[in-house]
């Protein structure tokens, strides 16, 4: 008997589209981050990238529960003394709900350079239009 261990050769890649329409934000990205993962295959190896591409649609119109469109704060620091600029969920969600949505997902990755190519094979777009026809993606529902 001998452990199967996945590598580049033995991986098979498939494309999901996911519909967030109505979806909590971290709920629906926890699953993505599984299935970007690999988490859901049998052949999964925690060194390896062994995960799926995933396409977002109408992630403008993902759902936040309680007060967070309110209280939560999306934080990022410009470098400089006193550059630490806070916004708003509600404002960042109008303006850039795709980089939300990465986001979200991108911290429940590995931080490591594993994670920095897992998070490659993620797809957001705000409408419900995307430009990957051509890799013949399955739809995906979340059961959530």
């Amino acid at each position: 008997m001998k452990t199967f261990m996945a590598n580049a050769a033995n991986i098979e890649r498939k494309w999901f589209v996911v519909d967030v329409e109505g979806k909590v934000l971290g709920r629906a990205a926890s699953e993505v981050a599984k299935i970007l993962r690999g988490k859901h295959k049998p052949e999964f190896t925690p060194h390896v990238d062994t995960g799926d591409y995933v396409i977002i649609v109408n992630a403008d119109k993902v759902v936040l529960t309680g007060n967070k469109m309110e209280n939560k704060m999306y934080r990022h620091h410009t470098g400089w003394v006193g550059g630490l600029k806070e916004v708003k969920a509600r404002h960042f969600l109008a303006a850039k709900p795709e980089r939300a949505f990465e986001l979200a997902v991108k911290r429940m990755l590995p931080k490591n350079s594993l994670g920095r190519q897992i998070i490659k094979k993620l797809k957001v777009y705000s409408g419900p239009e995307h430009k990957h026809q051509a890799q013949q993606p399955e739809v995906l529902e979340l059961d959530i």
